[in-house]
């Protein structure tokens, strides 16, 4: 049995794609996944499954936009996984809450933040399938945008470190 970490893209942000925690966990379930938890009404979801993480992915997915009629992306890591990017982030003396790690489905290309546009103040970095974002002044006003990053998804450190935890108890 492994312990994965489900992060959904574009849940209940901004007040688009309304999901309660409550139907997220009963759609988790139907799937055959365990010990389901939530946290925060932003997708963030704690499972146990003998599914291999592809196999976890596509068939949230594919419940997922039987609930919303539209596609709705899933980031998918084991526990360790998650605590990996955790520890690899290299923004650890910056603010948690100003620091994301955007996750992806595959590793970022290697000349991913060469095509960034309309950074300011922001830092960035690779990572193994992520790509992490300082924004130094916060993120309301950024201009920030990175083509790599489009499909992915984003969690500050404080998310991650909470999903850490879960995933360890």
């Amino acid at each position: 049995m492994t312990r994965y970490v489900a992060l959904l893209r574009a849940v209940n942000v901004g007040g688009t794609g309304k999901l309660p925690m409550a139907e997220l966990r009963t759609m988790c379930e139907s799937v055959g996944l365990t010990n389901v938890r939530t946290y925060i009404a932003s997708g963030n979801v704690v499972f146990d499954s003998k599914l291999a993480e592809a196999s976890v992915k596509s068939r949230l997915e594919r419940r997922l936009e039987e609930y919303a009629d539209k596609p709705v992306g899933v980031a998918v890591r084991t526990s360790e996984e998650l605590a990996q990017v955790l520890t690899a982030n290299p923004f650890k003396s910056a603010a948690p809450n100003r620091t994301v790690a955007i996750f992806l489905d595959t590793a970022p290309p290697a000349d991913a933040l060469t095509h960034a546009s309309g950074q300011r103040e922001e830092e960035m970095a690779l990572g193994t399938r992520e790509i992490y974002v300082h924004y130094n002044n916060g993120m309301a006003d950024t201009k920030l945008k990175i083509p790599a990053a489009k499909t992915g998804t984003a969690r500050n450190m404080n998310t991650v470190a909470r999903l850490v935890d879960m995933a360890n108890e």
